[in-house]
């Protein structure tokens, strides 16, 4: 339920996680159209790609994360988003969704929004990590990967193990010492995510 505050107004939704949405193949649109209708802060990025027709090309636009849209959204408050058209449910452990990190969607907007050409890309175990210290990029942490001799940038939304990646410029990148407290320490039998 939205907690109310004195002054009678909800609190704002940057207070909320983000949250994954499963949705239908091919309704990541609608769904992002009907949560801003709602007045819900959604992200839904998309790329662009040429497919070849039996007469033409042509550029089209296809989902980053296909049958996925991101919202935040309080999460003992899900009917009003499960009710969106298209929207099948949330991502999470059990019957609880799970939260992603907002520097996760910080660092998949600002590939989207730098110009570079961005693609879908293999989800990486987590590896060596590095930070884009120069260009477009700047302040966005991933992994590097050497591809034909062109250097790319994979940054992964961890719990729907899925990443995204653009090509780099050497002289951007820095490596990134982790710090042994940021290591996450799992068990054998933890549960795999699931789709609710």
């Amino acid at each position: 339920m939205t907690t109310i505050s004195q002054d009678g107004a909800a609190p704002p939704c940057e207070l909320y996680p983000w949250l994954a949405l499963r949705v239908r193949s091919n309704h990541e649109r609608v769904a992002s159209a009907h949560l801003r209708d709602r007045g819900y802060e959604e992200f839904s990025p998309s790329y662009k790609t040429e497919r070849q027709w039996s007469d033409r090309k042509k550029t089209i636009e296809r989902s980053l994360f296909p049958g996925y849209v991101f919202c935040r959204l309080d999460p003992c408050n899900r009917l009003p988003v499960l009710t969106i058209p298209g929207v099948v449910g949330l991502v999470g452990f059990g019957s609880w969704p799970t939260p992603i990190p907002d520097h996760e969607i910080e660092y998949v907007r600002t590939m989207v929004q730098s110009g570079l050409l961005i693609t879908p890309w293999p989800f990486l175990d987590p590896g060596e990590t590095v930070l884009i210290e120069r260009g477009p990029l700047t302040g966005v942490e991933g992994v590097l990967q050497a591809i034909k001799g062109h250097l790319r940038l994979v940054v992964s939304i961890n719990l729907l193990q899925r990443s995204v990646s653009t090509e780099v410029d050497r002289s951007w990148v820095r490596p990134v010492k982790k710090s042994q407290s940021n290591v996450r320490v799992t068990r054998g039998d933890e549960p795999i995510p699931r789709r609710m």
